[in-house]
């Protein structure tokens, strides 16, 4: 059993995607054991994209994470993580399959609509940023 983070960005918030990505969470058997909208803070937008801090795109991916409401959700299950970044697809949406979340409703990677975390590790590591009270 694993707990995972999914993050619905911006995009995704202002489309109206929250029901059709948790319908599909809620779909494979998997469980949503947190669930919040919010406003990001930029201190843990940074922490959260931390490993990327010398990339060219950091500053352009915390304006976007902080630009609007984002839903945090933690998932549970089996192979959670695995499952959860199959659903989403690739991070760039025009080589995402069909059928995935990014591969139906995203154009670019710039609103590429959700993150997920990339292993357990950094689901764990994610889940106390979004999550520090805990989930059920």
């Amino acid at each position: 059993m694993e707990t995972t983070l999914v993050l619905i960005k911006p995009g995704g918030v202002s489309r109206n995607l929250i029901g059709e990505i948790t319908r599909r969470i809620e779909a494979r058997s998997l469980k949503v054991v947190g669930l919040k909208l919010i406003n990001a803070d930029r201190t843990t937008v940074e922490a959260h994209y931390a490993e990327h801090a010398e990339r060219p795109f950091f500053k352009d991916v915390c304006d976007y994470l902080t630009s609007g409401p984002i839903v945090a959700i933690a998932v549970e299950g089996t192979n959670a993580v695995k499952a959860i970044r199959a659903m989403m697809g690739a991070t760039n949406p025009v080589e995402a399959t069909p059928g995935t979340v990014r591969g139906d409703f995203a154009l670019t990677i710039d609103d590429n609509l959700t993150h997920s975390s990339s292993d357990p590790e950094a689901a764990a590591r994610e889940l106390q940023l979004w999550f520090p009270e805990g989930t059920l």
